[in-house]
């Protein structure tokens, strides 16, 4: 998996906010599903209304956490997209209309993956891509994708545990960008290791004046 996607949106000012409001939030969905379209030959419809809808779940399930990022913002980001995640994967706004037409042998590691799984790679490279670009914004460095994102394994795991378990879609883009995953309550922004770790670390104490 690359960054195609993040440097499409890596100039767009304030892109955390933005991606917080509906039309860009649909806005940017439609241009990673050009994106792919046009480097990959996988072409997408696109349902507005339920588009809407898992923009309108994620808004409210990110509301009840939100606290946390004040704890951890970058690890905040990261679970936040995965909450993105979840809601495309189960609700599912894209079909797939029409593929590259190649012979099996002609496929690359990438393609094999996409050709597996076209809509979850749609999904899962949207939010890749706006993790990375709004973290080099705000912190200068985008987070790097592990080796498992690109092996066609792991995404035969991925998409049958996030079929039984859509929760499992968060610990999963966890996985891939590098961070530890928790299997056990994804959806748990207290749960997570960074936040845990965030909330027992000592905070600097004041210098008291001499004397």
């Amino acid at each position: 998996m690359d960054f195609l996607f993040r440097d499409e949106l890596v100039h767009m000012p304030d892109l955390r906010h933005r991606l917080r409001q509906l039309r860009w939030f649909r806005m940017a969905f439609r241009k990673n599903a050009a994106l792919i379209a046009e480097h990959y030959g996988y072409q997408f419809a696109i349902d507005e209304t339920r588009l809407t809808k898992a923009f309108l779940n994620w808004v409210e399930t990110v509301e009840q956490q939100k606290s946390f990022a004040q704890v951890d913002r970058k690890d905040f980001i990261i679970f936040a997209a995965g909450l993105v995640l979840k809601e495309l994967i189960t609700i599912g706004p894209a079909t797939l209309r029409s593929h590259p037409k190649q012979s099996d042998s002609q496929l690359t590691e990438m393609q094999e993956i996409i050709a597996f799984w076209p809509e979850g790679f749609l999904y899962t490279n949207y939010c890749v891509g706006a993790i990375a670009a709004i973290c080099e914004q705000e912190f200068g460095t985008a987070p790097k994708i592990d080796a498992c994102a690109d092996d066609l394994r792991t995404w035969w795991s991925y998409r049958e545990n996030v079929r039984e378990i859509p929760d499992q879609a968060i610990a999963f883009l966890d996985k891939f960008l590098g961070a530890e995953p928790n299997w056990i309550m994804p959806n748990l922004a207290s749960a997570r290791s960074a936040i845990q770790r965030a909330l027992v670390s000592p905070k600097p104490s004041a210098t008291l004046p001499n004397g």
